[in-house]
């Protein structure tokens, strides 16, 4: 079945260069954004019940931009001067770089990986003195407590921010040809948003084996899957399908 529109579960591209603006206009695709999924920080009232002082380490790992933005958030909100000393371990350069947005970086004991987690921890081991804080989503890799653990290192996991299934009752139907998901939370969110959701003939696409996994537990058809490696990108899982499809 030819192909017309796409819905992508994710906030628009910030840049007029990205992939799914060049997709539409060579296949002639109506493709809308809508982020099925929004992350909210947990209050100071419900950080002060963990028991978790922040200044109790003397170190901090962080995956994420978002895992920075909450950490500064909540140590303001707790009124928490955080120390020039505190040393900063980030997944990768980006992410470190991020902390100038809040910290003088200049001078400040940053260290970062290559985008592994893994990795990150092998750079860990010269530092097991340090008592590490990790600020985490309520869903997250199961495998970051795995890895601290291996490396015998001394850490405390901080739950700081979580995330929720957006409003989408503003949207009078989810009638796309195509669903596009990166995350079992957005098929959570599909469910919460059309609890009588039918696939029919939509075609449900998805990045990454857990989502996947989430799309076929829930019953649903799985039509186009990245990454492979014909398709590395979902883009380029989209475009392969809607060639094979143009009849």
């Amino acid at each position: 079945m030819k192909v017309k529109s796409i819905l992508v579960s994710q906030p628009a591209p910030s840049t007029a260069r990205s992939p799914y603006f060049e997709l539409a206009e060579k296949s002639n695709l109506k493709i809308d954004f809508r982020p099925f999924i929004q992350v909210e920080g947990i209050s100071a009232k419900e950080f002060r019940q963990t028991r978790i002082q922040i200044l109790d380490h003397t170190a901090v790992i962080f995956t994420s931009r978002t895992a920075i933005d909450h950490f500064f958030r909540i140590a303001k909100e707790m009124r928490v001067t955080v120390p020039d000393s505190m040393k900063y371990f980030c997944i990768s350069e980006a992410t470190a770089f991020y902390l100038q947005k809040y910290i003088v970086y200049r001078k400040r004991k940053i260290f970062y990986g290559n985008g592994k987690f893994a990795d990150l921890a092998v750079i860990m081991r010269k530092h097991k003195d340090e008592n590490f804080l990790v600020p985490l989503s309520d869903i997250h890799k199961q495998d970051i407590p795995k890895v601290l653990e291996k490396e015998g290192v001394k850490f405390t996991k901080a739950v700081l921010y979580r995330t929720v299934s957006s409003d989408l009752s503003d949207l009078s139907n989810i009638k796309y040809d195509i669903l596009v998901f990166f995350s079992p939370s957005g098929i959570k969110s599909l469910f919460q948003n059309f609890p009588d959701f039918e696939q029919n003939d939509t075609r449900i696409a998805c990045f990454g084996p857990a989502t996947a996994k989430a799309i076929k537990e829930a019953g649903l058809r799985l039509d186009i899957q990245a990454p492979t490696a014909q398709a590395p990108s979902m883009t380029m899982a989209l475009e392969q399908y809607i060639k094979k499809n143009k009849k």
